[in-house]
C-alpha cells in the first residue's frame, strides 16, 4: 500500500521506491489516455456537422400546381444520423399595425418533405420544400420584387443524433434574396445501377429551369387562368453548381 497500515516504502528498499515511482507513472499515462479519448469522442460533433450539406441555392418553382420553395439536403457519410429534424425559419423587417419596427423578426414556416413532418431518414439527398400559400411569408414575392427584398434570409436547421457517440450535432445554412433562383429545380441525382441505388454528389447543386409562372402565390392562387396560359416547354437548360463533392456513394 502507499502510506497506509504499518508496512510502508523505506530509504532502506530503493526497488520498492523504483516500483511505486514506476507505477504512478503509469497510472498517470492511463488516466491521460483515457480522457484523451473521452475528449475527442465528445468534440467531434461540429466535425460531423461538416458532412451535412445544403445547396449552394435554394429554388422556387411548380410543384403539384403550387409555387414551392425547394432545397437540397444530403449527408456525405455512410454512418446514419439518428432522429434527425430540420426546420426553417424567415428573417426578415417587419411592422406591426401599432408601427412597431421588428428588424429581425423571426417566422417559422412549414414544410414538407417526403417523410412528413419535421422528421427526415437522411440515407440519400433529400428535397425539402415549403408550399407558399397563404400563411407563408413568401405569399407575395415575385421574380420581380425578389431582389428587392434586401432584408429577406431563410435560415434551415438541421439537427441529429450521431450514430457512433450519441451525441447532438446541428448544421445551420441560409438563403438570401441573390441566393434564391426563380424557375428551376434540382437535377436528380439518384440512379438505379445493377438493383443497387447510387447518388452523384457531383451534381448535387446542379438545376435545371423549368416552365414556372412570374406572379405571386396570391395572383397564381387568385387568377387560375395563369396555369393555362402558360405555356410549357418540355426541356429546360441545365445550370451546373461548382461543388467539391465525393464523386459518387453507392447504397445497397
Amino acid at each position: 500500500t502507499i502510506g497506509f497500515g504499518g508496512r510502508m516504502v523505506t530509504e532502506e528498499c530503493p526497488a520498492a521506491i523504483l516500483v511505486l515511482i514506476v507505477q504512478n507513472i503509469v497510472g498517470l499515462v492511463i488516466n491521460a489516455i483515457m480522457l484523451g479519448c473521452i475528449f475527442m469522442k465528445t468534440s467531434q460533433a461540429h466535425r460531423r456537422a461538416e458532412t451535412l450539406i445544403f445547396s449552394k441555392h435554394a429554388v422556387i418553382a411548380l410543384r403539384e400546381g403550387k409555387l414551392c420553395f425547394m432545397l437540397r439536403v444530403g449527408d456525405l457519410r455512410k454512418s446514419m444520423i439518428i432522429s434527425a429534424t430540420i426546420r426553417m425559419q424567415v428573417v426578415k423587417k417587419t411592422a406591426s399595425l401599432e408601427g412597431e419596427v421588428v428588424p429581425l423578426n423571426q417566422i417559422d414556416i412549414q414544410m414538407e418533405n417526403p417523410v412528413g413532418g419535421n422528421s427526415i431518414f437522411l440515407v440519400s439527398p433529400l428535397i425539402i420544400y415549403h408550399v407558399i400559400d397563404k400563411n407563408s411569408p413568401l405569399y407575395d414575392i415575385s421574380p420581380l420584387n425578389l431582389h428587392h427584398h434586401e432584408d429577406l434570409e431563410i435560415i434551415v436547421i438541421l439537427e441529429g443524433v450521431v450514430e457512433t457517440t450519441g451525441i447532438t450535432t446541428q448544421a445551420r445554412t441560409s438563403y438570401l434574396a441573390d441566393e434564391i433562383l426563380w424557375g428551376q429545380r434540382f437535377v436528380p441525382i439518384v440512379a438505379e445501377e445493377d438493383g443497387r441505388y447510387s447518388v452523384d454528389y457531383s451534381k448535387f447543386g446542379n438545376t435545371v429551369k423549368v416552365p414556372t409562372p412570374s406572379c405571386t402565390a396570391r395572383q397564381l392562387e387568385e387568377d387560375k387562368s395563369i396555369m393555362d396560359t402558360m405555356q410549357l416547354s418540355p426541356k429546360g437548360t441545365i445550370r451546373k453548381r461548382s461543388v467539391k463533392l465525393k464523386p459518387k456513394f453507392t447504397i445497397s
